[in-house]
């Protein structure tokens, strides 16, 4: 079974040039990779016998606004079936023009994180084969999880699809009431 600390090692040695930064956090292994050449390092993670990280568990960006010089961070939470290990990698992803690759080919359960991502941060995702809105409407202006998005905005009205028919409630027709017991109400009782 691999080990957090051989994980590093491995990583190191197999993606010598290409890994930015790394740590642990949590008990999980963190690495940091260029935007470029994403998709083929996380090929390789999946394909890599030893390494074996065939489960892509979720897809989340972080929005840094001001604090950092690159505003967005997706983050990557993988596993390993094989050696019951996780790996979290963070892609640093520019304000001006956010894209990314797609890994829809490599794990299915990418196609609906990346919509969401997109949909609540504006990050599209080069190569994806439906990329458009999974959780708002079209017509919604803005992505609502950037820290710069108005929350008191006011968002357009949309047509409706099906406008609504008259409410059949108004037409409803109520039988008069039934007197269970015809005599006691005349009688006062």
């Amino acid at each position: 079974m691999l080990f957090i600390a051989v994980i590093h090692e491995r990583l190191v040695e197999k993606f010598p040039s290409h890994i930015i930064k790394t740590e642990r956090s949590l008990g999980d292994s963190v690495v940091w990779i260029p935007k470029d050449g994403a998709k083929g390092f996380f090929s390789t993670l999946k394909a890599d016998s030893e390494l074996s990280f065939d489960f892509l568990v979720s897809l989340t960006a972080v929005d840094w606004l001001d604090s950092r010089e690159t505003r967005f961070e997706l983050v990557y939470h993988l596993m390993s079936h094989k050696t019951k290990q996780r790996l979290r990698v963070k892609i640093d992803i520019p304000e001006i023009k956010p894209e990314a690759e797609s890994v829809t080919s490599l794990w299915s359960s990418a196609n609906f994180l990346e919509r969401e991502v997109f949909d609540m941060y504006g990050i599209k995702f080069e190569g994806h084969p439906d990329l458009r809105r999974i959780l708002l409407y079209d017509e919604f202006e803005g992505h609502p999880l950037r820290k710069d998005f108005p929350v008191q905005g006011k968002q357009p009205r949309i047509q409706m699809l099906h406008p609504e028919v008259r409410n059949t409630a108004v037409d409803m027709r109520r039988a008069s009431l039934v007197s269970i017991n015809p005599r006691r109400a005349s009688n006062g009782g």
